[in-house]
């Protein structure tokens, strides 16, 4: 039976191309039949590795069937993984993110969760020396998973190994990770062909605080203008993602990749209560930045009140 890989819905980076990166180890250095896939449609920057390194794009499944051999990487929260995933056979996780609990499986499975910024960076450590072995289109994928969860090492999540394994992943490409991650940044700030509520799912997390339901969106974009042009059609589309998704309100970071900070779209009491307890911030308007905020892992979601 062939291993299903894949990682979280509303795919990053990490989650797209660490489905292919453990899927080529499983099937070239395992022997175990693996494909990678997705549970939705990758972002600019993920779309952009793909074409970079000419890697086939995975395809995309709604859902797993019963006892279908899967591994899990770079979630390991029910939530945002296929509704029958306690009915498939998951095998392993590998994953940075803090445990949540709720999955289900049939028996036994390694589990790796190591406080590291990106997924790839603890496969790259799980393979050992054979990680070597990785072709070019794998190692660059494995490198743009780590500068893009580093946002090339500004995000206080980065660990002296994600800088490390990079820099080596780089060498071994010859690339410069300056330029490459510009160019990484420049996809990812490529939004005009999103619509709104594509924006405010695109990168984003359901989290529970004392009862009230977020989604929490996060934009990274050394374009922030761009984003925050659209300020009032996105907040007013908030009403409606928020309806459909079964969640009382979406919080939107707009994060500026260059000056390191974030601003936060304030539509209404709720959000400006959000932002005075949670950062400090008074939002005299629609919206706060909140300087140094770059992390919706290490920063938003742990430091969340309402």
């Amino acid at each position: 039976m062939t291993i299903q890989v894949f990682g979280h819905k509303s795919p990053d980076t990490d989650s797209t191309g660490s489905p292919i990166v453990w899927a080529w180890y499983l099937n070239e250095v395992k022997g175990v039949a693996a494909e990678p896939k997705l549970l939705g449609e990758p972002n600019t920057e993920a779309a952009f590795m793909l074409q970079r390194w000419g890697l086939e794009k995975p395809a995309i499944i709604e859902d797993v069937a019963d006892d279908a051999a899967v591994v899990i990487v770079d979630t390991n929260n029910p939530a945002e993984l296929p509704a029958n995933i306690n009915g498939a056979d998951v095998q392993a996780i590998i994953d940075h993110h803090k445990l949540v609990g709720g999955l289900e499986t049939k028996g036994p499975i390694d589990i790796t969760i190591r406080p590291l910024a990106c997924t790839a960076t603890i496969m790259h450590d799980l393979m050992g020396d054979d990680a070597a072995k990785m072709p070019e289109a794998v190692k660059g994928a494995a490198l743009t998973c780590i500068l893009s969860d580093t946002l090339e090492f500004r995000s206080p999540t980065t660990t002296a190994h994600d800088k490390a394994v990079a820099e080596k992943l780089a060498a071994d490409l010859g690339i410069s990770i300056s330029d490459y991650a510009a160019e990484m940044f420049a996809a990812k700030s490529d939004v005009s062909s999103f619509s709104d509520a594509e924006l405010l799912r695109m990168d984003s997390k359901e989290y529970e605080v004392d009862g009230t339901k977020f989604r929490v969106s996060v934009l990274e974009t050394t374009a922030p203008a761009v984003v925050l042009d659209r300020k009032a059609s996105l907040m007013d589309t908030m009403t409606t993602v928020a309806a459909e998704d079964g969640v009382d309100q979406v919080l939107l970071f707009v994060v500026d990749i260059l000056n390191e900070e974030a601003t936060l779209l304030v539509p209404n009491d709720l959000v400006k209560t959000v932002a005075a307890k949670s950062f400090g911030a008074e939002a005299g308007g629609d919206t706060v930045v909140l300087p140094g905020i770059m992390s919706r892992k290490k920063q938003i979601i742990p430091n969340l009140k309402v």
